[in-house]
């Protein structure tokens, strides 16, 4: 499995061109994800659990690891995050819709650094994306939210 090392709080992640779409919230029924992300935001405390901001409203991304040997998509978690920090994680989307000037402030921002830094962050993540469409079926492993759901029950279903 290839790791790519950096010092960056906060980095693009790209997902497989063959996962868009899937997600846990659309695949999950309704009231199954609202466990899921309601326990990332109460972790949170209402901060962005990447740049720390203090926010009325946080966004559940799914933070998946990609095995590229054994071809195994694997969700690490659920995070709660502040719109700008997901807009970068997302920086492909976050182009498509024309935030991307925001976006680049805020990673700058978050990590401490320069547009060159930036740059070279996109270029890396450009190289993974394009590494991680080279292979063709991911077998997903969602074992984690297991943990969310059987805590969930085991308080009565609250």
């Amino acid at each position: 499995m290839f790791e790519e090392k950096t010092d960056f709080k906060l980095m693009m992640r790209p997902v497989p061109d063959s996962c868009w779409y899937s997600n846990l919230r659309t695949i999950l029924p309704k009231k199954v994800w609202d466990v899921i992300r309601k326990d990332a935001y109460q972790k949170a405390e209402g901060r962005c659990m990447i740049c720390g901001a203090k926010v009325t409203r946080l966004e559940a991304h799914e933070d998946w690891s990609y095995d590229e040997v054994n071809n195994i998509q694997k969700l690490e978690g659920i995070l709660a995050l502040c719109h700008n920090c997901h807009s970068v994680i997302h920086i492909g989307r976050t182009q498509l819709m024309g935030d991307e000037d925001k976006a680049i402030k805020h990673f700058c921002k978050v990590n401490k650094c320069n547009y060159a830094d930036y740059l070279r962050a996109l270029r890396l993540a450009n190289q993974t994306h394009q590494r991680l469409n080279k292979v063709g079926e991911w077998k997903l492993d969602a074992r984690v939210i297991d943990d969310i759901l059987a805590k969930y029950d085991d308080n009565g279903g609250n």
